[in-house]
């Protein structure tokens, strides 16, 4: 099946430099997106959760302002989080771009606003 593009945005109240910290570092993403992180010199990202291993590179990258994924066994699809202020509330928007196949959406969506919330109570926020 064809997988469809899905984008979901979270406000959260913290500094554009400390939220691209937790998605684009191992250490950060370690704090709330999987159980390890490691990153090699070809910048390869090895993602551990309790029972499995996925692999992803980083397509593309702008510090403090987005970073895009691609899974290794994925090659026609990118999951992405880019960071939009908001200068009027010192708010800072968090847009989650994904693919899945149409029957999934709804279960990763589910998924991701279960990590944002991880997240949000690892950033105090």
């Amino acid at each position: 099946m064809e997988k469809k593009k899905f984008e979901l945005e979270y406000i959260l109240k913290v500094s554009s430099r400390l939220l691209y910290n937790h998605v684009s570092t191992p250490d950060g993403l370690q704090r709330w997106f999987a159980y390890q992180v490691e990153r090699n010199k070809d910048n390869e990202y090895t993602f551990v959760w309790e029972q499995s291993e996925q692999k992803a590179r980083v397509l593309d990258h702008k510090k403090n302002e987005f970073i895009r994924y691609q899974w290794e066994d994925s090659p026609d699809s990118f999951f992405e989080f880019r960071l939009r202020p908001d200068e009027l509330t010192n708010e800072m928007a968090l847009l989650i771009t994904d693919h899945a196949e149409e029957d999934e959406i709804g279960e990763n969506t589910d998924l991701w606003d279960s990590q944002v919330q991880e997240l949000k109570r690892v950033l105090g926020c």
